[in-house]
């Protein structure tokens, strides 16, 4: 497995695996694609850790196969932004068993994707009954049962529950808020109704602070076979110019053609000396 964030990601709303899901790619490509379908998401998927995996084959033949079946629209890299800071840059392998145009890869990286499922609806609530009664009425009346001096009838439970309420929506929660009412009584209460009103009312919690705004999470595509980052449209088929061979690549320097036949003649002659 890839560390935490990296590796293999399923892309979505692909087809049923079939046995035939690969027979349009030559032998080594469908080898490595039907291995790498098979690996679970997180799984590992740079060249070195397949060579490792795919005996058969040499990481220069990997790279290759990854690069064919980029541009026939099975693989994409993709480098985003994690984290609650949105600080930690990942690169992620997306897979698709069933292959896709540029089009649709571009869809994909707009649309992005969350770590963690999204949280569902909240639900709003009903008014209160004798079958589902809220936390903050339950709260006021484990306060009675708690304090006696402070026992309310269900009218006045009634009465008070959208003070207790508002507590509970501040952070506090129902041992807190019948902690704090019951703390320091008088020895009668001649009003329980009115005296826990007070209280509610006085000791009311702050309101809470506003969770900092998360960074929106960034995403771009890369390069399958050298990772150079950039948009899709750059990236036809996933790879830059120069990995695609439509584009300049930079002049290495290198010995003449004199110099390495010259090199290579003085090997031999020390090849046979030493025989």
């Amino acid at each position: 497995m890839a560390a935490s964030g990296y590796g293999k990601r399923s892309a979505p709303d692909q087809a049923p695996r079939t046995r035939d899901d690969f027979a349009h790619l030559p032998a080594r490509e469908a080898a490595i694609a039907a291995h790498i379908d098979r690996l679970p998401d997180g799984a590992a998927v740079d060249i070195k850790t397949l060579a490792k995996q795919i005996p058969a084959y040499g990481q220069q033949a990997v790279s290759t196969a990854l690069n064919n079946l980029s541009e026939a629209g099975h693989l994409r890299r993709i480098r985003e932004t994690v984290g609650e800071g949105r600080t930690q840059w990942v690169t992620r392998s997306h897979f698709s068993r069933t292959a896709r145009d540029d089009a649709w890869w571009e869809a994909c990286l707009e649309e992005g994707e969350e770590d963690t499922p999204a949280p569902a609806p909240a639900r709003v609530a009903s008014r209160p009954t004798r079958l589902a009664r809220s936390a903050a009425y339950e709260a006021l009346v484990r306060l009675g049962r708690t304090e006696p001096r402070l026992g309310l009838s269900a009218s006045e439970c009634s009465a008070l529950e959208e003070l207790a309420d508002e507590w509970l929506r501040r952070g506090a929660t129902p041992d807190d808020l019948v902690r704090t009412l019951a703390a320091g009584l008088p020895d009668v209460v001649h009003h329980p109704g009115a005296f826990t009103r007070t209280r509610l009312t006085e000791k009311m919690p702050p309101e809470a602070l506003a969770a900092p705004e998360v960074p929106p999470r960034r995403r771009v595509m890369e390069c399958t076979g050298c990772g150079t980052p950039g948009r899709p449209e750059a990236l036809p088929g996933g790879l830059c110019r120069g990995c695609r061979g439509d584009g300049p690549r930079p002049e290495l320097p290198g010995p003449d053609a004199a110099d390495v036949r010259a090199y290579v003649s003085g090997l031999r002659a020390m090849a046979r000396t030493s025989r």
